[in-house]
């Protein structure tokens, strides 16, 4: 025998109204359906759910943790239900994990899609680097991210978004100025600047870097993006950044492009979701999210400074 929604809701009457004679009423049967609803889930469940002994309709301490759960069935049955003739969508919560430069970017324009697209929707926004947002997916403590490409696995599905451009970079002056570009031989004689090992996009290029054997010996790792802007503009190194996305700080004599040679790969970003699980949710996030991608500031008018956060 298995417990029944019909058997819950005679208990919960009970317990409700104090007897059985008024949960029948309630529910519209006889008293002996009711009685007969308590002895089918007594069976299933081999406990004893009132107390005999006890006038009334007293339950047990086990009936007592059985009313709780069977409520929380109840609960649920009820929503269902609820979803045919609701008006507006049931309330939905997306977890969304995006790297620090999609935050300094498109990440608002995106917010607003979703809200305009979906009302009701709890929105949890998270900033981190690209690796711990991955794993977070993998464990499903988060629903959907937008990351470089660096990552793949059978249960995730990647919807590519754009390819950012990467320059290198330095403060205005700091590199002697030349009519020929520079060779990584040349720029090896400066601290380069990256992000760490948990950035997506840095894993991609260092593997390029590798591949063309390349191997710096002065560094600086910094995980914030925004901190290894603030180094460049400082004059402490040399690094690449994505040319739209600070390209504000250039025409401002922040930054100053450094032409090298070879140039530099673009950089693939996508929207990652798992496909294990339901994802019509998810997969129309991600095409929101492929009508906000803008790795630049074009609907900013703070000064480069402010926009970088520096």
């Amino acid at each position: 025998m298995v417990v029944t929604l019909k058997q819950l809701e005679a208990l919960h009457w009970i317990a409700q109204l104090g007897t059985f004679e008024r949960a029948a009423a309630k529910l519209n049967t006889t008293q002996s359906g009711i009685s007969k609803r308590i002895q089918e889930l007594e069976a299933s469940t081999g406990l004893a759910l009132f107390d005999r002994n006890q006038r009334g309709a007293r339950l047990t301490e086990q009936g007592e943790q059985l009313l709780t759960l069977g409520r929380n069935m109840l609960d649920i049955q009820q929503r269902i239900v609820e979803l045919k003739d609701a008006k507006l969508a049931p309330a939905r919560r997306l977890r969304l994990g995006v790297t620090e430069m999609a935050a300094l970017t498109w990440l608002p324009r995106l917010v607003s899609a979703i809200r305009d697209e979906y009302p009701t929707m709890i929105l949890e926004p998270e900033v981190d680097m690209s690796r711990n947002l991955y794993d977070r997916l993998l464990d499903g403590t988060t629903d959907l991210i937008v990351i470089p490409e660096a990552f793949s696995d059978p249960e995730i599905t990647s919807v590519r978004l754009a390819q950012v451009t990467n320059v290198w970079t330095a403060r205005p002056g700091m590199i002697k100025s030349s009519r020929r570009a520079l060779s990584f031989e040349d720029l090896a004689e400066h601290t380069i600047l990256t992000q760490g090992s948990r950035s997506g996009s840095s894993l991609l290029m260092n593997k390029w870097l590798r591949t063309n054997g390349v191997a710096f010996q002065r560094v600086i790792s910094c995980d914030s993006l925004t901190a290894v802007v603030g180094l460049v503009t400082a004059g402490i190194g040399v690094s690449y950044l994505p040319r739209q996305c600070f390209r504000p700080l250039v025409d401002e004599r922040k930054l100053e492009i450094i032409p090298v040679r070879p140039v530099l790969p673009t950089i693939p970003y996508a929207a990652m979701y798992r496909n294990d699980r339901p994802s019509a949710l998810t997969a129309a996030i991600a095409e929101l999210a492929g009508r906000a991608c803008d790795f630049s500031f074009r609907d900013n008018g703070k000064s480069g400074r402010q926009r970088a956060g520096l």
